[in-house]
């Protein structure tokens, strides 16, 4: 018999209507692959490479093991019961309402802050492009992302299916050019071998604190991969999917990710001056290839683009799930004909728009302390998947079920990977820089947590 966890009661599901089917395993596949890389990581790894060196593939390495393990966690979980709510409708079933509340509202709140952000990045760069506002610019990418998203989730795939393919295109031909340079084999490389990785200082010139502080940003440039659990919901065969998705993120961070930081810190020195204008530019400004940072604009507004889009559809999914609950307003939980939430997208898109414009009209006093609260969601997410993947697992072993999918060398991994978890946790509290994000986020989900707490203990009152 297949393993199902079990469903909240009826009690406590509102009245809803349902997600539509209509995201197709090759827009599951492609979302998965490219999908998770942002604009975050063509942005952010020159920080990460001018924090530790050439270690910063020590730092990327690291991080990814533990993505892997909760990946592989997860996939338990959803394969199991695949749900629009992910992970926190599993930390529902396995702690009670209090963490199902308050990690899908932490969750929404990361990624209606992640829109604007994005919005941001974009905007500064067609709007240098173009000649018009910035702001003016971000409301519009917004709406009209917004736009695409209310009229069937076919449009969402459709789009982040070309997103994620140009994306996944792009960093391929980079990591192709990459190896000729560095063979000697591309006319006009300044650069070739890869004695970068050692001459400037040695191949972890800041040591272990550098190291670290780069662990941190790798960790977070890979948030998003528990996306496609959430869209293979909405799938034929959200399963077979979520198994596809999984078996192969080893091999995307190999290539995509391995790959790419590879390439620049073997061709461009960890402490150049050019680094600060972009990895991805300098390396390809070492190539020798013409237009470099107008390329990387470009594919940076792709990224752009692909994030916004997905952030719309994950916000608005959990949005959605948590009304199901009845852990937001019910009319969030109201579908179109063609099963798409378009309350829930409404108000995921509405709050951005807010935070967008009142970053351009009171810069730096809005949005800017607003971000430190999403610095520590990604880990207390992937803490909270392994907590319900062990408490589920011994559930499901107590009961007699079956796993679709079984996560290894259970429980002695599990407890591992929870351990990694409250590690990285404490990293942040050591790593100059993180504690600021450490504190409000902590302050942030204890409200949520104590909030969930009430709510459910008046459940129980109300009998």
């Amino acid at each position: 018999m297949d393993y199902q966890l079990d469903l909240p009661s009826a009690k406590t599901v509102a009245p809803h209507g349902a997600l539509s089917k209509g995201l197709s395993s090759r827009q599951i596949t492609m979302i998965s692959i490219g999908g998770v890389i942002g604009a975050g990581f063509f942005v952010g790894s020159a920080s990460a490479i001018s924090a530790a060196g050439p270690a910063v593939l020590v730092s990327f390495g690291i991080a990814a093991i533990l993505v892997v393990l909760v990946m592989g966690m997860l996939a338990e979980l959803a394969t199991a019961n695949p749900d629009t709510g992910s992970f926190s409708t599993y930390a529902q079933q396995a702690m009670g309402r209090w963490a199902g509340f308050s990690i899908g509202w932490l969750y929404w709140w990361f990624y209606v802050l992640v829109i604007p952000l994005e919005a941001i990045v974009a905007s500064d760069i067609l709007g240098n492009w173009l000649g018009v506002p910035s702001m003016a610019v971000g409301v519009a990418l917004i709406i009209g992302l917004t736009l695409t998203n209310i009229m069937s989730v076919k449009n969402f795939g459709t789009h982040e299916y070309w997103f994620s393919l140009i994306k996944v295109v792009t960093i391929l031909a980079f990591i192709a050019l990459g190896i000729l340079a560095l063979s000697g084999m591309l006319p006009g490389s300044a650069s070739s071998g890869v004695g970068h990785l050692w001459q400037d200082g040695g191949f972890a010139p800041t040591g272990m604190p550098g190291i670290a502080s780069a662990l941190v940003l790798a960790l977070f440039s890979f948030t998003g991969m528990e996306i496609v659990t959430i869209a293979a919901a909405e799938s034929e065969d959200p399963r077979g999917n979520i198994r596809r998705a999984i078996k192969s993120v080893v091999w995307r961070m190999l290539i995509f990710y391995f790959g790419s930081i590879f390439v620049i810190v073997s061709l461009v020195a960890w402490n150049s001056p050019e680094l600060q204008v972009g990895s991805f530019q300098s390396a390809l400004a070492v190539m020798g290839i013409p237009g470099a940072a107008t390329i990387i604009q470009a594919v940076i507004l792709v990224g752009v683009a692909s994030t916004l889009n997905s952030a719309i559809f994950t916000a608005s999914r959990m949005g959605y799930s948590l009304a199901v609950r009845r852990d937001a307003p019910r009319s969030w939980a109201e579908t179109t004909a063609n099963g798409v939430p378009k309350v829930s997208i409404f108000y995921a898109s509405a709050g951005a728009l807010i935070l967008l414009v009142a970053n351009y009209t009171l810069p730096h006093t809005v949005l800017v302390p607003l971000i430190a609260t999403i610095g520590t969601i990604a880990l207390v997410m992937y803490l909270v998947i392994a907590i319900s993947q062990v408490i589920l697992r011994k559930r499901a072993i107590a009961e007699g079920k079956t796993l679709i999918v079984r996560f290894p060398l259970f429980p002695t991994l599990s407890y591992v990977t929870i351990a990694a978890i409250v590690s990285f946790l404490v990293l942040m509290a050591v790593v100059p820089g993180h504690q600021i994000e450490l504190i409000v986020s902590s302050i942030l989900t204890l409200a949520l947590i104590v909030i969930g707490v009430i709510l459910q203990r008046r459940d129980k009152a109300l009998g």
